[in-house]
């Protein structure tokens, strides 16, 4: 299975600056694999300690002496450990916090030695470790579930890719070829990208496979919950995890999710599935300047699963017969998706930020459902799940940040418009004058390339 985060593990070996790195990312988004084959490709050694099935191995990292831990690891393993050609894997590392610690040491005194660590609930104990962990002696990275990209590398539809990362925007769509996108994409909202579930379709191209996969993984995910938080938080993890499908694209509410529940106690358990990369809380932000973070407002947010198929198992939607399934919530899946898709976009090496827009003024309302920052600029990005719906709220946007580029994602095939009117904001008529790029879902991966700057 191929994921493009190969491409920055290779970059990161030729660096003659690199540092110890850590891989961050949700449980079975594919870290482990990703990372042993990109060790048996690039190097004539691997040694790979995964510290839950080796735990013994936690007291080679007892001390901070990093010759000592590299010899006894040595005479463990019977074979020497060549900085140039060997790579170090410490998996699940997070069940060892003083191998975490140990990684300066490595830095300071092993600077040539190529290691990688990893774990699945590892930014528990990093956020534990903050005064422990000094700047500038090691790299984070971050992993997410499979992109519509690497989805339709898996399915053998590289070609596709290669017609879509060399599309020109005013460049005609035939039909037959957006027709068949569409289809892949829908196809991808129901499966998603957690690798596991992809390669079981595309080994039985069985739909109730994939099921059973979602199933499994969402019950370990679950079973972690008793590694991190109180019992009392485990119950609203599980409660919270089965209700944030259904909020997709909705500000969170406290009360709308349980109004017996003390919003303190609703906010550390959202916090806890945040730090574990199964939810992402897409902030609203003010958008008055970038950075898009400096405005942002903490107490209002709205929630997005890490996996788009594991959120249409958690609602019960079958697989079985999707051509022909009507969804209640489609537009909320596109948001999903598109959410989900500008997180996982490169560079690998920062944690991806998107934003959305949220104005609560009695008889003007408006939302932009995300923005993110491109270069120097702001960029509003409305998601329609159909072909048609109404900019209001981006004319209004537009308007109120002085703003000329927007991106709309929907079902239709590309267009550009240059959008020309005048809208009433409160009691006062504006002209709004920007223009509107307006992409099916299948090219998310490409708006940039669009931008006129």
């Amino acid at each position: 299975m191929i994921r493009f985060f190969t491409e920055y593990l290779i970059d990161w070996k030729s660096r003659k600056d690199r540092k110890p790195l850590i891989v961050r990312g949700a449980r079975q988004v594919g870290k482990t694999y990703t990372i042993e084959k990109f060790g048996k490709e690039n190097f004539n050694d691997i040694i790979i300690i995964n510290f839950e099935e080796t735990p013994d191995l936690k007291l080679f990292f007892q001390t901070n002496d990093v010759i000592q831990i590299i010899q006894n690891l040595e005479i463990y393993y019977g074979k020497k450990i060549d900085s140039t050609n060997t790579l170090l894997f410490l998996d699940e590392i997070q069940t060892c916090p003083e191998a975490i610690v140990t990684l300066r040491y490595f830095y300071e005194k092993a600077p040539n030695l190529h290691l990688i660590a990893a774990g699945s609930l590892l930014d528990h104990v990093l956020n534990d470790l903050q005064y422990s962990m000094p700047v500038g002696r090691v790299e984070f990275s971050y992993m997410y579930p499979l992109s519509f990209y690497e989805f339709l590398i898996a399915n053998n539809k590289k070609s596709l890719i290669d017609f879509l990362k060399s599309y020109a925007i005013k460049q005609e769509i035939p039909q037959p070829i957006h027709y068949k996108l569409m289809e892949l994409v829908r196809l991808y909202f129901f499966i998603g990208g957690m690798p596991e579930a992809v390669n079981i379709y595309m080994k039985t191209k069985s739909l109730i496979d994939v099921e059973r996969i979602h199933e499994n993984i969402l019950k370990s995910l679950e079973f972690d919950f008793s590694k991190y938080g109180t019992r009392t938080q485990q119950q609203i993890m599980t409660k919270l995890l089965k209700y944030v499908p259904k909020a997709l694209g909705q500000k969170f509410k406290y009360v709308n999710f349980d109004n017996s529940l003390r919003s303190d106690a609703i906010r550390k358990s959202l916090n806890l599935l945040s730090m574990s990369k199964i939810i992402y809380l897409i902030h609203n932000s003010k958008a008055n300047g970038i950075p898009l973070e400096h405005d942002s407002v903490e107490k209002i947010f709205k929630p997005l699963f890490f996996d788009i198929g594991l959120s249409n198992h958690i609602l019960k939607l079958r697989l079985t017969d999707i051509e022909n399934l009507v969804l209640n919530n489609e537009g909320s899946l596109a948001e999903q998706f598109v959410g989900q898709e500008l997180l996982c976009r490169a560079p690998y090496f920062m944690e991806n930020s998107i934003y959305y827009w949220l104005r609560e003024q009695r008889n003007s309302e408006a939302e932009i459902d995300y923005m993110t920052q491109i270069g120097n600029q702001i960029i509003p990005i409305e998601v329609k799940a159909g072909k048609t719906g109404t900019l209001k709220s981006l004319q209004v946007f537009i308007s109120e940040k002085k703003l000329d580029i927007a991106i709309r994602f929907n079902a239709d095939v590309p267009s550009t418009v240059q959008v020309d009117t005048s809208i009433k904001i409160a009691q006062n008529v504006k002209k709004v004058n920007f223009q509107l790029i307006s992409l099916p879902f299948y090219l998310v991966g490409e708006f940039h390339r669009f931008l006129n700057f």
